[in-house]
């Protein structure tokens, strides 16, 4: 009788442990999870206002807007929507498709006042029985020239409510903001191109001249020897005009600079000195094209060129955890620190142009906090530093 009563406790013992056990894993779940229904309600419109983002932060297209309808019925709560661009429906979701060359008619209209219009039934004339559609808000989509090009039509079942037309109005305001940051990104992209074409078309009025009066000096002097920086300065200019890629690696970087300074040494002879010091962990490390080149020219150029004997030019890339440090050094001339005080200007001969431009770029890839330092004074050489981040989003050779 004992031995059963034991049995019996032990039974519920164990089934209180695992009573025990279900309600903290269902508490746990809880505190994990999403509480209450204003949370759920909130991260569901995030997550579908997420999903409408992505598209339209690469443009209107049919195929982006065909991705955005979707998420954008959502978040209005319309039985159908449409993206149009006033002279085709880019995008139809939902339901009244039928009514796709009205509902363009339309935002042309609407396109044209730059104003919202709430369409009624008798405004959509329809041959169908079953038809469904008795309403629609057509809402243009702002730009930030103020002139709006696109725009979006909540197909209504019923006549538009008031919130929907409000609905509508923060949806169109919303993607507007996006096709904004959108044409921001392709305007950046445009920038940056044209700051490279900039560097292109430096280089070749300071450089190629005395590069190939360096080279016929020696042609008949020394015949291998200029054809041996022909073919470094083909490689340099083959290096620094190519046509594809915003970044390339410091490895990159490191070989086409070797390759300009192997040309300033046949003009400099033994009146200019290098030490490089690269750490070999940080050669694989991305960086914008043709943003060290100009830092170490600057040097030779600007800084020993106007320096009677020797020079001496000292790049250093140094790993630093989860950043590379570059720096560029020379014990040149060095200039007023004052020249840098309103943004490194471009000089009348052209100077430090080339900082100027690196020093933006470093600051549109990696973040203000990322931009050049420089340190300089008469007669005591420049050093120009940077830090680059190893691995940053959208940074790839």
């Amino acid at each position: 009788m004992a031995g059963q009563v034991g049995s019996v406790l032990a039974v519920v013992a164990v089934l209180a442990a695992l009573a025990a056990a279900v309600v903290a894993v269902v508490r746990l779940r809880a505190r994990r999870g999403i509480a209450t229904a204003m949370q759920r309600a909130t991260y569901d419109v995030l997550h579908t206002a997420a999903l409408a983002a992505d598209p339209l932060r690469a443009g209107l297209s049919p195929g982006t807007a065909a991705k955005a309808a979707r998420p954008l019925r959502t978040l209005v709560g319309a039985a159908g929507l449409t993206i149009t661009d006033g002279d085709t429906c880019l995008a139809f979701d939902g339901r009244g498709s039928h009514h796709s060359e009205q509902f363009t008619a339309a935002a042309v209209r609407a396109l044209d006042s730059q104003r919202s219009i709430v369409l009624s039934a008798s405004d959509l004339p329809c041959d169908l029985v079953d038809c469904i559609v008795r309403g629609a808000v057509v809402a243009p989509l702002p730009s930030p020239d103020g002139r709006a090009v696109a725009a979006i039509v909540a197909v209504a079942d019923d006549h538009p409510a008031p919130g929907l037309v409000q609905a509508t109005l923060e949806a169109a305001r919303w993607a507007g903001s996006q096709l904004a940051l959108a044409e921001l990104d392709s305007s950046r992209e445009r920038l940056a191109k044209a700051e490279v074409r900039a560097l292109r078309a430096q280089i070749s009025p300071h450089f190629i001249y005395n590069a190939l009066t360096a080279i016929g000096s020696f042609v008949r002097t020394d015949p291998e020897r200029a054809r041996e920086l022909i073919l470094e300065f083909a490689e340099f200019t083959r290096y620094s005009f190519r046509a594809h890629g915003d970044f390339t690696t410091l490895a990159e970087e490191l070989r086409s600079i070797d390759r300009y300074l192997t040309i300033e040494r046949a003009r400099f002879g033994d009146r200019l000195q290098v030490r490089l010091q690269i750490a070999p962990e940080v050669l694989p490390v991305g960086l914008p094209f043709l943003c060290l080149q100009p830092l170490v020219e600057n040097a030779v150029r600007h800084g020993l060129s106007r320096k009677p004997g020797v020079g001496m030019v000292s790049i250093e890339a140094q790993d630093a955890g989860a950043e590379c440090h570059i720096t560029v050094e020379d014990d040149g001339v060095g200039m007023d620190p004052a020249v840098f005080a309103a943004g490194m200007p471009e000089t009348d001969d052209g100077q430090h142009v080339g900082l100027a431009n690196v020093d933006e770029r470093l600051r549109s890839v990696f973040g203000d906090h990322f931009g050049l330092v420089v340190e300089t004074a008469p007669g005591a050489g420049t050093k120009v530093s940077m830090r680059v981040p190893k691995f940053h989003p959208g940074v790839r050779a």
